[in-house]
């Protein structure tokens, strides 16, 4: 099994290495990649997709947020071994478009992995992980609707990023923040709708 990646370079490092190797990159071989008990890596690096250009293809957002309530929820029950069913498993991209994305994101990974370190780490233990998975399904439940809407999954999926960050290097500081982020990007996702 794969050592788990510490940090968001750690990441793209594993990603890079797959394009480099593949053809093209599936679900199921980051698992591997990550190492098959590292959720906080899908966690963190799914919503950046989100958040970077190739988040406009319109219905990856959702299909992203499928993934990360799948993810979240085996986090919740304290399943310790990832899974995906075989449909998402296999759901590759072309290596040319991983290796672009990890370097539009190498930037924002190197300002992450200097910003958060293991700060309070208390509150990324035991029972706080499970609270932290339930306020991630409560966002990817704001996903869809919101995909309607240009650049409007940014909010929810950048709490759900720093909930896989703090988790990633156990900032309880962060898991802090993301508390805080996840309650504005509900109550925006709510005025957003509540406005149309």
């Amino acid at each position: 099994m794969a050592d788990e990646p510490h940090s968001v370079g750690d990441i793209l490092d594993r990603l890079d290495e797959l394009a480099d190797e593949k053809d093209e990159v599936s679900l199921g071989q980051t698992i591997e990649a990550f190492g098959s008990r590292s959720y906080a890596p899908f966690l963190v690096i799914l919503p950046l997709i989100d958040i970077s250009p190739v988040g406009s293809i319109p219905g990856l957002p959702t299909l992203l947020a499928l993934v990360i309530v799948l993810t979240a929820g085996q986090l919740l029950f304290g399943r310790t071994h990832m899974w995906l069913p075989g449909f998402l498993a296999n759901r590759s991209l072309k290596s040319e478009k991983v290796a672009k994305a990890v370097k539009k994101l190498r930037p924002v990974a190197k300002r992450m992995d200097k910003w958060f370190h293991g700060r309070l780490p208390a509150l990324t233990q035991g029972p706080m992980v499970r609270v932290a998975a339930a306020a991630i399904i409560v966002l990817t439940l704001a996903v869809p609707p919101l995909e309607l809407l240009p650049m409007a999954t940014t909010a929810p999926m950048a709490a759900i990023a720093a909930f896989g960050m703090a988790l990633l290097v156990k900032d309880g500081l962060l898991m802090i923040v993301a508390f805080v982020a996840a309650a504005g990007a509900i109550a925006a996702a709510v005025g957003l709708w509540g406005s149309r």
